[in-house]
């Protein structure tokens, strides 16, 4: 098999490894992000069409499918690409505005379990 014919999936295209469209980042800068936060583009960025500079086309096909907001998880699984590449592609967007991040609550945020009891009983009696 020559070298051109190892990047060279016939069903797929061009193989390109994940550290290639990383840049050799093995992790995101800032936050990390949880496997069921929401991400949404912004709209905007801190540059405008100048924040799109040095972006890849992974950055602006993800930026494409946060146009609604969509789970960190199904973004690696809609784009095909592994979790850990697309954590690091986030935080590029979100280091330049381009998308923001909405982290699932935490245990401590979500209501008491008797509260949602007594919830359900106050539906049932009407």
């Amino acid at each position: 098999m020559s070298p051109q014919e190892r990047w060279l999936d016939e069903a797929a295209g061009p193989v390109v490894r994940p550290y290639a469209v990383t840049r050799g980042r093995t992790r995101p800068t800032g936050e990390a992000f949880d496997l069921i936060a929401v991400v949404v583009a912004t709209g905007s960025g801190t540059a405008g069409l100048a924040g799109l500079d040095g972006l890849g086309p992974e950055h602006l096909t993800l930026l494409r499918w946060c146009r609604q907001p969509t789970f960190v998880a199904d973004l690696s699984a809609d784009l095909d690409l592994p979790l850990g590449v697309i954590r690091i592609l986030l935080a590029d967007l979100r280091d330049r505005g381009l998308v923001l991040v909405q982290s699932p609550p935490s245990r401590h945020q979500q209501p008491d379990a008797d509260i949602l009891k007594e919830v359900l009983n106050g539906l049932r009696a009407l």
